[in-house]
C-alpha cells in the first residue's frame, strides 16, 4: 500500500446533533483514572483486545477495541470497527491474530468475531448493566491511542439511559438510529468504540459505541455506550448462526456499487452510483457509474441507508432483480448474483 494513499478510518460513531468535526486528529491523553478504578481496570485489560482493520479498495485503516467473551477467541465489537475490513487483526495480551467477521446486526451496531489459532485467552467478566443508576462510577477502555500504545482509560460517571443518538458513515452517507444507550460523562475517542465500560466492580456493564467531542478534541464531552444486556443477546444470536431481520450471519453481502447521499439530489428517485466496482455483479448485470439504482427485487430505494439494509437481507449466491435508470435516461431491468 502506497502511504501517500493510505487514510485513517473513524471508527467512533459521531451524535450528528453535536455538530462535531470527523476531521482526524491526534487523541489528547486520557483522564486520569481514579484509584478506584484504575485497579478495576487493570484487572479488565488482559480481557480486552485491540482492533486493526484495512479496506484495500478505499486505501484505508482504521482501530478499534473488542472485549473477549470466551478463551478461543470470540471477540464482541461495534460492527462499525470492522465494517466494510478485507482484513481484521485482533491483539490480546501481547499477541496478534486475524479475525475472522461471524455476523453482524448493522442497526444495533453490534459484531462478533473469531480469532483464527487462539485459546487459553483471558475472558472479559461481564455485569449486568440494568443494576446501573445515575453517578455510578464507570471507565472506558480503547485503542484510541492505536495498538502500539497502552489502552486509554477514560473515566467518568453515569449521567442517564435510554438515549437515543444519530450516526451517519461517512463513506457512504448512509446513517442509522441507536437507541436504548447508556449516556456516560468521559472523554471517549475515535478508536475507543467497542471496547468495554466497566463499573467499580470491575465487571463489564457496556461496549461503547458513540461519543461527542468537541473541535479540539479538549476533555470533556460525553461517550455513549450500548447495554451489555442488549449486547450480548445480540452476540449469542450471532453465535448461534440464526439469521433475523437485523443480524447477518457472516460477511456482509457484495452488489458492487459505491455511492454517497450526501450527494444525492433531492426528491429523486432511487440511489445515484458515483462508482460501479468493475468486475463485481452490478457491473456483470449491467450497471455503469452514473446510472440510478431504483429497487432490488421490487424494494424502492431512497438512500444508502436503504440499500445497505436490503442487502444485509441477503446472501451470497442469491439473484436479486434490479431496476435502474442509465445516463440516457432509459428505465432498464435486469439480475444480479450477489458475492461475498
Amino acid at each position: 500500500m502506497r502511504r501517500s494513499h493510505t487514510r485513517w478510518r473513524h471508527v467512533v460513531a459521531v451524535v450528528a446533533t453535536a455538530a462535531v468535526t470527523s476531521a482526524i486528529v491526534a487523541p489528547a491523553p486520557a483522564s486520569a483514572v481514579p484509584a478506584d478504578l484504575s485497579g478495576v481496570a487493570a484487572q479488565v485489560e488482559p480481557a480486552v483486545a485491540r482492533i486493526d482493520t484495512t479496506i484495500n479498495y478505499q486505501h484505508a485503516i482504521g482501530a478499534g477495541t473488542g472485549i473477549v467473551l470466551d478463551p478461543s477467541g470470540t471477540l464482541l465489537t461495534n460492527y462499525h470497527v470492522v465494517q466494510g475490513a478485507d482484513s481484521i487483526v485482533a491483539t490480546v495480551s501481547g499477541q496478534s491474530y486475524p479475525a475472522d467477521l461471524v455476523g453482524y446486526d448493522r442497526n444495533r451496531d453490534i459484531a462478533v468475531l473469531q480469532i483464527r489459532g487462539a485459546g487459553g485467552l483471558p475472558v472479559a467478566v461481564l455485569g449486568d448493566s440494568s443494576q446501573l443508576a445515575p453517578g455510578d462510577p464507570v471507565v472506558a477502555l480503547g485503542n484510541a491511542r492505536g495498538s502500539g500504545s497502552p489502552l486509554t482509560q477514560e473515566a467518568g460517571e453515569v449521567v442517564g439511559f435510554g438515549r437515543t443518538i444519530n450516526a451517519k458513515d461517512e463513506l457512504t452517507g448512509s446513517s442509522n438510529q441507536a437507541t436504548g444507550l447508556i449516556e456516560f460523562a468521559a472523554p471517549v475517542r475515535a478508536g475507543d468504540s467497542g471496547g468495554p465500560v466497566v463499573n467499580a466492580a470491575g465487571q463489564v456493564v457496556g461496549v461503547t459505541t458513540a461519543a461527542t467531542v468537541n473541535f479540539r478534541m479538549d476533555p470533556g464531552g460525553s461517550g455513549f455506550a450500548i447495554p451489555i444486556n442488549d449486547a450480548l443477546a445480540t452476540a449469542n444470536q450471532i453465535r448461534s448462526g440464526t439469521p433475523s431481520g437485523s443480524v447477518h450471519i457472516g460477511p456482509p453481502t457484495l452488489l458492487g456499487v459505491g455511492v454517497n447521499s450526501r450527494n444525492q439530489p433531492a426528491n429523486l428517485p432511487g440511489v445515484v452510483l458515483f462508482e460501479v466496482l468493475r468486475g463485481g455483479p452490478a457491473e456483470r448485470a449491467g450497471l455503469h457509474d452514473g446510472d440510478v439504482l431504483l429497487s432490488i427485487d421490487g424494494e424502492r430505494l431512497d438512500s444508502a441507508t436503504a440499500l445497505t439494509n436490503v442487502l444485509d437481507r441477503h446472501y451470497p449466491g442469491d439473484v436479486v432483480d434490479l431496476a435502474w435508470v442509465d445516463r440516457a435516461g432509459q428505465q432498464i431491468t435486469g439480475k444480479a448474483t450477489l458475492t461475498s
